[in-house]
């Protein structure tokens, strides 16, 4: 114990000592370096921060489309990767080693040799031209000065030129040579070093520089980059001074040459080569899509939002997105580039960039929530607009989730599902048969032209709906006034509850007034009037694809930090959310609309009767349209996918799309389907129970 004690104080001494000689030379007093010398001795060498033993080094994570190798986009406050030190080429460690602490394999982490040189250099020349900073040295101070945790004057307090910052970056690198060897901490440097040109360590500069890896770097790449680490941006030859990076390159091969690692006549080669730079720069965030791909922006974005809300990721928004950019993450996203290649192009028939409607549109799997297509007829950037035009043909608005300015359009007939869900669940059987009149007056209390003396009063688009129907045919033709009559039935504030149990989001402040105070009397719910996205009408459908189980929308399939380990927040967020015999009895219903067949043979019309044959397998859906045709909605699903897709003007919600273009919207969302189904086993719907088809029963609320 006695000699360690000893040991200790030796080296403190010789520490503060040799750090007031380097800094001030024969100026400063021998009292005051040993003073610093002996109050260094309160804190024992073995006690690094935490800082020092884990650095908390920024790095990039990316976004990966769901094959896992092709690049989204990046997401960083550093430019920075992790790599082992076995994935880089020798030549580069040699090349760092000879360019910044030649003696680096000799030394315990402070260089006396380098410490009484700079001592000569200093006093010869009157001021502080070398500071004998070993690679060691130069880690700690990186590290401490880019510690997250710390505030800007902890900082640089770091960096400082004071004799007792150069103290604590001798008494930190002696400790640390005797925790970590030699190959870790030049990894540990070469990781954390920054190289000019926004790039923070060795695979970052290796990609910006000559677009490779560090693993296949050349001698004069090497060379180069080593030489940036003195002076990085004014050496830095894509921003800075191509003249003084040849310099440096120059130096680096002279040193590898005297300490006999290179020949002179590879060096001498290595030096008449040109730069012959191949720069690339690393995209970061979701206005850095690649630009063939531009439209995997909306996805990005909302991928994004998501991000923001998982809690697994820090206390608040501000908090997670920055452990997006600093945590180092591999993220492979749900997006399928072939399912969205061909939704976008589908999408675009529909509508042009320009045109001053859209058709947004999102791909859906049921049982995971996972999203493998977001599309529309819009470029994804910040671009100006023509005076008057929000949102195009630029906008980074979010278009087909909702979200910001963005409450949703809407969805008109689609929204009879919830009705019949809460009719299912309630005890009625798909056989409820009523004597549906051609206009109906409800006992819902509302003003303007709907009105009846201060009632809703809503009426079917044609006489040939009027008469008995059942809630197959009812929803198969899309019966207004069924509909009015099934919710006073069932109550409208379970009709509402509905929505939201399937993830129907009210984004509009009237509407999440409505729902929280006024949900027993908005009758007119049913027929779609509250604010939606295709993304959650084909969440809504894809529950009832499900077989009941409801999971959030989901943009990823998995996340490992940067050490490789699997994050949780990937996992799909699934539950229970409907009766399965319920679910089946609404699928059954809803192959009505689509041209299908239910599995008792009671569909009799639809409004989209050509999907089925298109398809050629098992389908279900729905259409809708609002009052006046402003929107038109289609949703349809297999047990498999779910697709929604919507025609509205986001800047004039007034402005009507008409109904024509409904057709367009079938055909579209059958194409979709028909391709992202192309390499999956046809599946049929399982049928509902008799009971629950034709019998009157008490709740089904078994799960």
């Amino acid at each position: 114990m006695i000699r360690v004690h000893l040991d200790k104080v030796l080296t403190v001494l010789i520490a503060g000592l040799l750090a007031g000689l380097v800094l001030a030379g024969a100026a400063l007093p021998v009292a005051l370096v040993f003073g610093i010398g002996f109050s260094a001795l309160s804190t024992p060498y073995s006690e690094l921060p935490n800082t020092l033993r884990t650095p908390p080094t920024a790095q990039r994570s990316n976004l990966y489309a769901n094959d896992g190798t092709t690049l989204i986009t990046s997401f960083y406050q550093e430019d920075r990767v992790d790599v082992p030190l076995r994935e880089v080429a020798p030549v580069m460690r040699q090349a760092m080693v000879a360019a910044e602490d030649v003696r680096f394999y000799q030394h315990s982490g402070v260089d006396l040799r380098g410490v009484a040189r700079a001592f000569t250099v200093n006093q010869r020349d009157g001021e502080t031209r070398q500071g004998a900073s070993t690679l060691t040295m130069q880690y700690v101070r990186n590290v401490l000065s880019s510690d997250p945790r710390l505030s800007e004057g902890q900082r640089r307090a770091a960096t400082e030129v004071s004799t007792a910052r150069k103290v604590q970056e001798m008494r930190y690198a002696l400790a640390l040579e005797r925790e970590l060897d030699k190959e870790e901490i030049l990894s540990r440097y070469l990781n954390i070093a920054y190289f000019g040109a926004g790039a923070y360590g060795i695979a970052a500069a290796s990609k910006r520089y000559f677009s490779k890896s560090p693993a296949d770097l050349t001698l004069p790449e090497a060379a180069m980059l080593a030489g940036l680490v003195r002076s990085p941006h004014t050496d830095d030859p894509i921003n800075g001074d191509a003249d003084a990076a040849l310099a440096r390159r120059a130096y680096v091969l002279d040193r590898l040459v005297e300490t006999a690692q290179v020949p002179p006549e590879q060096a001498a080669r290595a030096k008449a080569e040109p730069l012959n730079l191949r720069p690339s720069e690393t995209p970061n965030d979701c206005t850095a899509v690649p630009e063939e791909h531009n439209d995997w922006g909306f996805f990005c974005d909302w991928f994004t939002r998501w991000w923001s809300d998982q809690s697994a990721f820090g206390a608040t928004a501000d908090e997670r997105q920055r452990t997006l950019r600093r945590g180092g993450f591999s993220i492979v996203s749900s997006l399928d580039p072939a399912v969205q290649r061909t939704t976008v192009e589908q999408v675009s028939r529909i509508y042009g960039t320009t045109d001053r409607r859209t058709a947004p549109t999102a791909v859906l799997q049921p049982g995971t929530g996972r999203v493998l297509a977001m599309a529309v007829n819009r470029t994804y950037g910040v671009g100006e607009n023509p005076a008057g035009q929000k949102n195009r043909p630029n906008t980074v608005n979010q278009l087909v989730a909702g979200g910001g300015t963005i409450d949703g359009y809407q969805a008109g007939s689609t929204f009879k599902l919830f009705t019949m869900l809460a009719a299912l669940e309630s005890g009625l059987p798909l056989q409820t048969e009523y004597d549906a009149p051609g206009r109906l007056v409800t006992r819902f209390p509302v003003t303007g032209p709907a009105s009846c003396d201060g009632r809703w009063c809503p009426q079917n688009a044609s006489a040939s709906m009027d008469g008995r129907q059942s809630m197959w045919t009812a929803f198969g033709r899309s019966v207004n006034t069924y509909f009015a009559w099934l919710t006073e039935r069932v109550g409208a504030d379970r009709v509402v509850e509905m929505a939201e149990r399937l993830g129907i989001v009210f984004r509009a402040d009237s509407d999440a007034r409505l729902a929280r105070y006024g949900a027993k009397d908005w009758g007119p719910f049913t027929l779609g009037v509250s604010a939606t996205t295709p993304l959650d009408l084909a969440g809504a459908y894809a529950t009832v694809a499900a077989e009941g189980t409801w999971c959030a929308p989901l943009p990823v399939v998995s996340i490992t930090d940067s050490a490789g380990r699997p994050v949780t927040a990937a996992k799909p967020d699934c539950r229970q959310v409907l009766d399965t015999d319920v679910a089946r009895a609404a699928a059954d219903a809803a192959r009505c609309p689509v041209g299908d067949q239910s599995m008792y043979g009671r569909c009799d019309g639809g409004t989209a009767e050509g999907l089925r044959s298109r398809l050629g397998r098992p389908v279900a859906g729905k259409t809708g349209s609002s009052e006046g045709y402003e929107t038109e909605t289609v949703v349809a699903f297999t047990p498999q996918l779910a697709v929604a897709s919507m025609a509205a003007n986001p800047d004039d919600p007034r402005d009507a799309v008409g109904q024509a273009v409904q057709a367009r919207l079938v055909e579209a969302v059958g194409e979709v389907l028909s391709f992202g189904l192309r390499d999956q086993p046809v599946r049929d719907f399982v049928p509902p129970s008799e009971r629950t088809a034709f019998e009157v029963t008490g709740a089904r609320t078994g799960n």
